[in-house]
């Protein structure tokens, strides 16, 4: 798996120096893998199918164009999330300037408060029958939707995109204690949403039915 790994980033190095030494139609093949983790992205934190596609384009062109700038102290993958991540926040500022709350000048104290959840079960992940059910698949849209940003964005590239904790805060900026605490405190509020039993457990599609908010 290591070797598999190290020889993806060692041919991604490869295409971004063909990209750089001119043959610019390398560069599709460079962001192909990505672009549905791009899109994915950019629309779970914008909520809306429009302005996810002019983010996702617009992230793809900067990549193209800040190419020379990546320096490899991170993967690619995690490098263009992480233009993608600020281009959905500068859509959230111009569109909603007297709501959005600042993420780069969070106050350590911001990270001290506390989610109480209603029950003490664990998260589970996700069955994927349960995924399979376009109600169930709205429904977590509307929970991730409903998500304060900041705890909105961990949730995403932790257990949407798979990144680790460490590629996770490098892309936002913060600190990997910030990260951990953030998707905990994202995944208790889901799992109020979702599975509201004492025993954590998945709702059947009758129980969710009887219980769903909206």
């Amino acid at each position: 798996m290591g070797t598999l790994k190290h020889q993806l980033e060692s041919d991604e190095l490869a295409l971004i120096r063909r990209v750089l030494g001119g043959e610019r139609e390398c560069f599709y093949d460079l962001i192909r893998p990505y672009e549905r983790n791009i899109y994915v992205a950019a629309f779970l934190l914008l909520q809306n199918q429009a302005d996810a596609e002019e983010v996702a384009q617009e992230a793809v062109f900067k990549a193209f164009r800040r190419l020379n700038q990546f320096r490899g102290e991170s993967k690619f993958s995690t490098w263009i999330i992480q233009i993608t991540i600020n281009e959905a926040r500068m859509r959230l500022r111009k569109d909603r300037r007297h709501l959005y709350e600042s993420f780069e000048n969070e106050s350590a104290s911001d990270e001290a408060e506390t989610y109480v959840p209603r029950d003490f079960a664990d998260w589970r992940e996700v069955p994927s029958e349960a995924l399979q059910r376009s109600e169930f698949r709205d429904a977590l849209s509307c929970a991730i939707a409903r998500l304060p940003e900041k705890y909105r964005e961990v949730f995403i590239l932790r257990d949407v995109e798979h990144m680790t904790a460490a590629e996770t805060a490098m892309a936002l900026g913060i600190e990997q204690g910030n990260v951990r605490t953030r998707l905990l405190r994202a995944r208790l509020m889901l799992r109020d949403e979702l599975a509201p039993g004492y025993d954590g457990s998945w709702l059947t599609e009758g129980q969710w039915k009887k219980v769903r908010p909206w």
